[in-house]
C-alpha cells in the first residue's frame, strides 16, 4: 500500500511538471508575440517619421517638446559664387551670394530677370576697383582698410597704421586741426618739421574725376549706392582722422561728397563744412580755395559739387550770427 501511495504521488507530481512546462512554453509564446508586434509598431513608426522627413513635412509633437531644427538640402549647399566685373579694365572679383546679398543692391540685381542665374555674372562699369575691394572687405569683416580702433589710454578712436613717418616738406597748406567728428580724434598731435602722421592709404585715385580724393569720403558715397547704411556710419567716423591732408584734396573731396550724396543726407557735408569753418585760415591763405572759388562753384566733381560754395557760405553766415548772439548775450544791456 506504501508503494501504491508513492506511485499516485509521483503521476501527480509528474502531470504538474507537465503542466507548468506547458504555461511557461505558452507565456513564452505570448511575451515572443506581444514584442514581435510591439518591435512592428515601433520599425512602423520610424518608417512613418522617415517618409515625412524625406517629404519635408513636420511629425506631430505635443506641447512639451522642443522644435527640432529641420536641415534642408538649401540649407546645407553652398552659396552660389557671383563673379563681378568691375570698372573699365574690366577687373574680376569673386563673392558669395549671400554676402553679397546683405547690400540691398546686389540683393535686387540678383534677384531680377536679366541675371543670368547659371554664370551669376554682374558688370558694374562705372564703379573703381579699389572702391569695390574696400566694399567686399566690408561686407566679409565688417570693416575695411585702414580698420578703426579704439585706443581705451586716450579714449579716441584711431587707425590702424597711423604712425608717424618722416616725409618731405610740402609746399601746399595741409590740415593738422580738424574738428573731432563721429567721436574720434581727428588732429591729433601736431606735426614736428622732420614728421607728420601718416596718412596711410588717406586718398584713392578715381579715373573718372582724373583725382585723387579721400578714401573714407569715396567710401561713404559708394556705401550710399548699395544701400548699406552701416557702412556709411563707420566710414563717416573715419572721417577726420587723417592728417597732413592738401586743401586741394579736402576740397575736391567735398566737392565729390555733394555730387554723390542726395540732399536730404547732410551728415557727411556738415562734416566737411564744419572743417572748413573751423581751419578757415588755412583755407582763406589757400590759393586753391580761391581758385575754386573764382570759378564760381563748377560741377567739377559732378552734378551738384557747385553747392559747396553756397552751403559753406550759409553755414558761416550762421555761425557769425552764432557768435554774435553769445556776445549779446553776455554783455549786459543798456537802455
Amino acid at each position: 500500500m506504501f508503494k501504491r501511495s508513492f506511485r499516485s504521488r509521483n503521476v501527480s507530481t509528474s502531470q504538474r511538471e507537465v503542466a507548468s512546462t506547458a504555461m511557461d512554453s505558452q507565456h513564452r509564446v505570448d511575451k515572443s508575440a506581444r514584442l514581435t508586434r510591439k518591435g512592428a509598431t515601433r520599425d512602423a513608426q520610424k518608417v512613418t517619421k522617415l517618409q515625412r522627413s524625406l517629404r519635408g513635412e513636420e511629425p506631430s509633437r505635443t506641447s512639451t517638446e522642443q522644435p527640432r531644427p529641420r536641415t534642408t538640402d538649401k540649407s546645407l549647399a553652398p552659396s552660389p559664387i557671383v563673379t563681378l566685373v568691375v570698372g573699365r579694365e574690366a577687373r574680376l572679383f569673386a563673392a558669395h551670394e549671400d554676402v553679397l546679398c546683405q547690400a540691398p543692391f546686389f540683393e535686387k540685381v540678383l534677384r531680377s530677370t536679366y541675371v543670368d542665374a547659371q554664370n551669376k555674372r554682374i558688370s558694374l562699369p562705372d564703379e573703381e576697383p579699389e572702391v569695390f575691394s574696400a566694399i567686399l572687405e566690408y561686407l566679409y569683416k565688417g570693416d575695411y582698410y585702414p580698420r578703426l580702433l579704439h585706443n581705451k589710454q586716450r579714449n579716441s578712436w584711431e587707425l590702424e597704421d597711423s604712425l608717424p613717418r618722416r616725409v618731405t616738406p610740402q609746399t601746399t597748406p595741409t590740415i593738422h586741426d580738424s574738428p573731432k567728428f563721429g567721436g574720434g580724434r581727428a588732429g591729433g598731435q601736431q606735426p614736428t618739421t622732420s614728421q607728420t602722421p601718416s596718412a596711410v592709404e588717406a586718398t584713392v585715385y578715381l579715373s573718372s574725376v582724373n583725382q585723387h580724393l579721400l578714401r573714407d569720403t569715396v567710401v561713404y558715397c559708394a556705401a550710399e549706392r548699395y544701400g548699406l547704411e552701416e557702412l556709411k556710419r563707420l566710414a563717416l567716423r573715419k572721417q577726420g582722422l587723417q592728417s597732413g591732408i592738401d586743401v586741394g584734396t579736402i576740397l575736391r573731396s567735398a566737392q565729390y561728397c555733394y555730387a554723390n550724396t542726395p540732399d536730404s543726407d547732410s551728415r557727411l557735408r556738415a562734416h566737411y563744412l564744419a572743417l572748413i569753418i573751423r581751419c578757415r585760415k588755412t583755407f582763406k591763405r589757400s590759393g586753391t580755395m580761391q581758385a575754386e572759388m573764382e570759378k564760381c562753384g563748377t560741377d567739377a566733381c559732378g552734378e551738384g559739387s557747385g553747392k559747396l560754395f553756397f552751403d559753406l557760405f550759409v553755414a558761416m553766415c550762421n555761425h557769425l550770427d552764432d557768435v554774435i548772439d553769445a556776445t549779446n548775450a553776455r554783455t549786459p544791456k543798456t537802455i
